[in-house]
């Protein structure tokens, strides 16, 4: 493990993102940098979750949920907060929450 800081931050995006594989995708991202969390629809048509790693992956997917999503998902806006260091990983893998 590097020297570099464990954070967590909850997310949630916003336009068209369900119903177009967007929790899939944020898995495989997800999975693909190292990440733990989960991610599932809200019924407000948005989606939302939580991000957990190095600060670097976790920036890096970030901008993955801003800008580049799922092939046929149109991002209008994506929101982070509760961002906070951690001494340990609260989940073990990278989830989709029905």
């Amino acid at each position: 493990m590097s020297s570099e800081d464990l954070i967590s931050v909850d997310y949630e995006i916003f336009g068209r993102v369900q119903g177009v594989f967007f929790r899939k995708y944020t898995q495989a991202e997800g999975k693909k940098l190292g990440l733990v969390g989960w991610v599932q629809n809200t019924s407000a048509g948005s989606v939302q979750g939580q991000l957990q790693g190095p600060r670097s992956k976790v920036k890096e997917m970030q901008e993955w949920l801003k800008t580049t999503g799922s092939p046929k998902s149109h991002i209008a806006k994506a929101e982070f907060k509760n961002e906070k260091t951690l001494d340990s990983l609260d989940h073990s893998s990278f989830n989709i929450v029905k």
